[in-house]
């Protein structure tokens, strides 16, 4: 019976440390900086979007650029960015300050680097 009793109270504080741990993914939370390049000289280059991330949601922290997605635990990002009817969608990796990855619209695509604020 005491040994039932104390593996009860060992799995209790083993939960309640589980469930009061933050999850990982909201280590990226706050302002980021997002800078985005193209290679192709039609489109947008050297533009410059605020992001908001909050519990592994991504948010725009901009009226004009309407932001959504989600982070991983491990930091992996997907991001829809929309501005009027244009859209283009996003994905790569987000470590401690700093991210990286691909991004592709309609007609144009490139690369993106984020910084934390």
């Amino acid at each position: 019976m005491k040994y039932i009793r104390s593996k009860f109270f060992v799995s209790c504080f083993l939960l309640s440390a589980l469930c009061s741990a933050p999850a990982a993914a909201a280590t990226f939370d706050g302002e980021w900086s997002v800078q985005i390049v193209s290679k192709n000289a039609a489109c947008t280059n050297g533009a410059s979007v605020s992001i908001g991330i909050s519990n592994g949601r991504v948010a725009s922290s901009n009226a004009a650029v309407t932001a959504s997605g989600r982070v991983a635990e491990a930091g992996a990002i997907s991001v829809t960015l929309t501005s009027g009817i244009k859209r283009a969608v996003g994905s790569g990796q987000l470590n401690g300050s700093s991210g990286s990855g691909t991004w592709r619209a309609a007609l144009c695509s490139g690369t993106w680097t984020a910084q934390k604020m």
